[in-house]
């Protein structure tokens, strides 16, 4: 059958789909997503180590070059001379692929020898004599390497050096830095493709016993809520299948639980209607009008006791069925809700003449909860206490004020021995040698309603010597004033389960 609940729960389950991808999506982009970061980043590095690489022999080479010239450098009386011969010059010119520039400046910065393109350079204070440094300038537009010197004459002023440079254009070193970028990135064209696939492959085999999992489950007949075997799954989905099968272990029993209410529901249900039938029947076989009223008077209390049955088992459905949302959290107060109902209790406990009295701390009892679900609960601890107190008994509701919120309902009636008090919160369970009617129902209604607000409910013997007292203890909410709900929030929602 087509129900709500399960359409809502597949349009969920459809908005989830569209909301989040699936986990081998997820797993798959956290993969790739850095691998495709970090690439872009590696071709930058690659590029500079590869820069590097290319300047080192060919700094080395320049570096030469000016400590040739260096040597063709003569000081005679103070003034510094170059004899740089042709075959020289020309052998340092005799490059294919780069253009060579040199230059010798004197003492003043006037240039001795060369070409005056390449920009001069101030020697700083800390210089080194023959030490040959590099720098990266521009001639012309275009991008060249620097190699230059100073050379310091001996027993001379420190200002009065003299500037060697040799400067290359960078051809070679492009084309040598393109060929380690290009053989270092170039298999990466191959590699990141096939480890794609590689990923690719093996999440596809990681998932697969989840895929098995999946169709396990979706083999299965609804009915079938046993475990599934944790034997063969992996590690990292076992606490998964652990939780499921738990969940699953609480469904089923809620749906044993169900099955026997409404097998009980059904089995009390019985008694009241064949006794109306019964009566019914013996009333239309009457002529005697007295007999006839008389038989009218047994089906209307038997009316009357199925009525209230009916309303009990609806009030512990309802109480159930507050997990589902449907009931409100809002700020009570324990003593106003209490006079509130007392007076719908007065007519029957001056039936029985019995002493029905309230004792209040008169303040405010403040606690978080549904005042429908609250007031079901106090309306059966009184009509237990009212119905099992014989005529002439006493009845006192009052309330206590702790660090909790105590509600006690005492009487002076049969009460319940020691060995029931624990068995009277069970569903259709009756203490036997009581004369009164009743479904069974009251006290296991009061305790769900007070688990879903938190509270304890028990029941105690009554000091005076003849009755009991039952007792409900609750959270107490602080003096502050409550915050606004909406109608949504629910008691499943302010009192999730312990």
């Amino acid at each position: 059958m087509w129900s709500p609940r399960r359409r809502k729960a597949e349009e969920d389950a459809s908005t989830d789909g569209k909301a989040f991808n699936s986990l081998f999506g997820e797993i798959l982009d956290w993969m790739l997503a850095p691998l495709l970061f970090l690439w872009p980043i590696s071709i930058i590095v690659t590029h500079n180590v590869a820069n590097s690489i290319a300047n080192q022999p060919y700094d080395q080479a320049l570096g030469v070059n000016v400590r040739a010239i260096a040597r063709l450098v003569k000081l005679e009386n103070g003034q510094a001379r170059v004899n740089f011969p042709e075959p020289a010059r020309l052998m340092l010119r005799a490059d294919e692929d780069d253009t060579v520039y040199y230059q010798v400046r004197g003492f003043k910065g006037e240039l001795l020898a060369g070409d005056k393109d390449i920009p001069p350079v101030d020697a700083p204070p800390d210089v080194v004599p023959e030490l040959v440094m590099y720098r990266d300038e521009s001639i012309a537009g275009e991008e060249v390497r620097v190699a230059y010197q100073f050379i310091q004459p001996i027993h001379s002023a420190p200002q009065k050096r003299v500037l060697l440079q040799v400067a290359e254009t960078r051809n070679k070193r492009s084309t040598l830095a393109s060929r380690v970028v290009t053989g270092v990135l170039l298999p990466q064209f191959a590699i990141i493709p096939i480890a794609v696939i590689l990923v690719w492959l093996g999440l596809s085999r990681g998932i697969a016993p989840l895929n098995h999992l999946q169709r396990l489950i979706r083999r299965r007949r609804p009915s079938d809520l046993s475990p599934i075997a944790v034997s063969g799954v992996p590690e990292e989905v076992r606490p998964l299948i652990i939780a499921f099968n738990e969940m699953m272990a609480r469904l089923e029993e809620n749906l044993q639980a169900q099955q026997r209410f409404i097998a009980d529901a059904a089995h009390q249900m019985r008694t009241p209607l064949t006794g109306l039938r019964m009566q019914t029947d013996l009333a239309l076989m009457e002529s005697d009008p007295v007999q006839v009223h008389r038989s009218l008077q047994q089906i209307s209390e038997s009316a009357q006791r199925a009525s209230h049955l009916i309303n009990q088992l609806l009030a512990l459905a309802r109480a159930e069925a507050s997990y589902e949302k449907i009931y409100a959290v809002e700020r009570v107060d324990l003593e106003s809700l209490l006079r509130a109902m007392l007076s719908d209790f007065v007519p029957r406990a001056r039936q029985k003449n019995i002493d029905f009295g309230l004792e209040t701390t008169g303040e405010s009892l403040l606690i978080d909860g549904n005042p429908v679900l609250l007031g079901e609960l106090l309306k059966n601890l009184i009509d237990n206490a009212i119905k099992y107190t014989p005529e002439g008994g006493c009845v006192t509701v009052r309330t206590i004020a702790t660090e909790m919120a105590i509600v006690e309902v005492e009487d002076t009636g049969i009460g319940v021995p020691e060995a029931d008090r624990e068995r009277v919160f069970e569903r259709f369970y009756r203490v036997l040698g009581s004369s009164e009617s009743g479904s069974g129902l009251g006290l296991p209604i009061v305790r769900e309603i007070a688990e879903l607000h938190r509270a304890k409910v028990s029941l105690i013997p009554n000091p005076a010597g003849q009755g009991t007292i039952a007792q409900v203890v609750f959270p107490r909410s602080p003096e502050e004033p409550a915050l606004s709900l909406p109608p949504s929030r629910a008691l499943s929602e302010q009192f999730p389960p312990a």
